[in-house]
């Protein structure tokens, strides 16, 4: 994949970010070494490895299930949104 002018604004689209004129070409080539590094992981052989392989045999810590809210909780988040309506949030369309 190439990190290029035009992904990095559409990416600033996406994300609600600005990026500054002077920051560009950095960015994309700090996106470019990223995406380098991620390509690398394509390129081992997990053949014969278990799907549920793990570092460790020890199980995942549970923790009892309880609620545990605020009743006004709700209202303190929608309050700091900056559109929201019947108590939800108010977003532009993403999807192409």
């Amino acid at each position: 994949m190439q990190v290029d002018d035009a992904l990095l604004t559409r990416l600033e689209k996406l994300s609600f970010l600005k990026v500054s004129d002077d920051k560009r070409e950095e960015i994309i080539g700090q996106l470019s070494e990223i995406v380098s590094f991620v390509d690398n992981l394509s390129e081992l052989n997990t053949d014969g490895v278990d799907d549920n392989f793990s570092m460790s045999d020890a199980a995942t810590p549970l923790r009892e299930d309880r609620v545990n809210a605020s009743p006004t909780i709700h209202e303190d988040i929608i309050a700091h949104a900056p559109n929201s309506a019947d108590d939800f949030f108010i977003v532009p369309k993403i999807i192409e």
